[in-house]
């Protein structure tokens, strides 16, 4: 029976390369001179650091440009609360996603069957896998996906026929 999977994994070399470019930029951009602001990756949590809060918003947003420039969807991104650390630094923790939470599997799960298509889903770990009778089918249920599951970044892959 024809199946796939679906998955939110990031591209983890585009994530690694986004930020060292990122860490560069804020190291010759003028007005960072002087200043605490900087970026570092340490395995899937990304750490702002900056003078204030205004600052952190601009080296996000320099993350989120170099993000995007490399294809990865900023929807991985899991933006944290601002933290302040000794005198007047602060630093935000931004945790990559990965893997797709039993809740919102979960969720998949209903959307296929309230939708009445000739598919299953069934939930594998951090993966949901959905089989049916048909490729057509298969290809309906991805569209469906994509539009009812719109604020995750999911993505199939395993295609088997």
């Amino acid at each position: 029976m024809p199946s796939f999977d679906t998955v939110c994994e990031p591209n983890m070399v585009e994530v690694r390369n986004a930020v060292d470019t990122s860490a560069k930029e804020i190291g010759t951009r003028f007005d960072f001179k002087g200043t605490s602001a900087a970026i570092e990756l340490k395995d899937k949590e990304i750490t702002l650091y900056g003078d204030a809060e205004f600052q952190l918003t601009q080296v996000e947003d320099i993350l989120r440009n170099k993000l995007t420039k490399r294809n990865v969807d900023v929807r991985f991104l899991d933006i944290g609360k601002v933290e302040k650390i000794g005198g007047d630094k602060v630093k935000q923790v931004v945790k990559v996603r990965e893997g797709i939470a039993t809740e919102d599997a979960k969720k998949i799960t209903r959307i296929i069957k309230d939708s009445k298509m000739k598919v299953q889903a069934s939930i594998q770990g951090d993966a949901v896998r959905i089989t049916g009778a048909k490729r057509d089918d298969l290809q309906a249920a991805m569209a469906l996906l994509r539009k009812e599951m719109a604020e995750l970044p999911l993505s199939f892959n395993n295609f088997r026929d």
